[in-house]
């Protein structure tokens, strides 16, 4: 089994965290990553009580998380103290510096999770005294910045060694299987949070005709962008954007926000987008996901891509360690060549 640092904190069997996606992560599917051996977090989103006490009640007892949206969460801090009233494993706050609610999800027990897209927030959670960070790749679907997973992951391992050795990291951004769980190891994370490929699960809040767009797509399909949240009037703070694929309304108003912003406009495209939403209508509305599209293929249950991608991830390794120690090398990261 993959034991790191990150099964040993959160006393979890596979070195996995379902991502607290806002309106996919809900109880099912939280608590089936958890059931499968990882951690699986609610998304709490923007907040709301009455969502958050229905999703809690469908992972029964299942030991799981949950994440907010922290910008939101300062304009509804009562969500916090709701969430932690139910003895949530971890808390995961994204997108906002974390110090105002640290010290309510210390006082607690849970564990602070805090995600991170640059090194400016890695500073910020270390403060703030994170016991995990997560490291996101711009390549991750839903919200994020400009850095790569690929350089993002090292530097800040390479950062945390010497600024904070005890906060455990976990990657993000484009991993939808055991290549990109052991390609996170490799790169100096603990283990590895899992989104887009979360989407497409049986447990998933999202609606099928959306997952079929998934299994249709690849990587080439989605775009960074604020339409989405322009369109919503939601007022995310810069340098964010989404990934979202390029659907029909995306590809309209792509790079047209500022016309967009315009009240009237906007208020026609808002009803569009929702209406298309609730339908399965994905054309004409956003279907919410990363560059790891490409490597979705079906739906399936959640423990079993969860067990798959492990099982995956665990013989790669294995095989790449043998093929160094055959040709003489020590150390898979470094490649540094034994003295015998």
């Amino acid at each position: 089994m993959l034991q790191t640092r990150l099964t040993r904190l959160l006393g979890i069997e596979h070195p996995v965290i379902g991502a607290p996606m806002a309106s996919v992560c809900g109880g099912r599917l939280a608590a089936a990553v958890s059931s499968a051996g990882g951690l699986g977090l609610i998304g709490g989103g923007y907040g709301d009580r009455e969502w958050l006490e229905r999703e809690f009640d469908a992972a029964g007892n299942a030991r799981i998380g949950c994440g907010f949206i922290t910008w939101s969460l300062k304009r509804q801090p009562h969500l916090l103290d709701y969430v932690l009233g139910r003895l949530p494993a971890a808390i995961m706050l994204s997108f906002g510096d974390p110090a105002a609610f640290a010290p309510a999800v210390n006082k607690e027990g849970a564990l602070l999770i805090c995600q991170a897209q640059c090194m400016r927030h890695v500073q910020d959670a270390v403060d703030a005294g994170a016991d995990i960070i997560v490291a996101q790749g711009a390549e991750a679907g839903g919200h994020g910045m400009s850095r790569s997973t690929l350089t993002l992951v090292p530097e800040v391992a390479n950062f945390l060694a010497v600024a904070a050795p005890e906060t455990v990291l976990v990657a993000a951004g484009g991993i939808a299987d055991g290549r990109g769980l052991a390609a996170a190891l490799v790169l100096g994370a603990d283990g590895a949070l899992i989104g887009s490929r979360l989407c497409a699960s049986d447990e998933a809040l999202v609606h099928p005709a959306f997952q079929q767009r998934m299994i249709d797509e690849d990587g080439d399909g989605t775009v960074r962008t604020t339409s989405v949240d322009v369109v919503r009037d939601l007022d995310w703070p810069k340098p964010f954007t989404a990934r979202v694929v390029k659907t029909g309304f995306v590809s309209q108003w792509h790079g047209r926000e500022a016309e967009l912003s315009d009240a009237t406009l906007r208020d026609g495209e808002k009803g569009r987008y929702f209406n298309a939403m609730k339908s399965g209508d994905a054309e004409n509305t956003a279907v919410w996901v990363g560059e790891a599209v490409g490597l979705i293929h079906s739906v399936r249950p959640a423990g079993d891509i969860i067990t798959d991608m492990v099982a995956e991830a665990e013989r790669l390794l294995k095989d790449k360690w043998r093929a160094c120690q055959g040709a003489g090398f020590t150390d898979i990261g470094t490649g540094q060549e034994s003295s015998s």
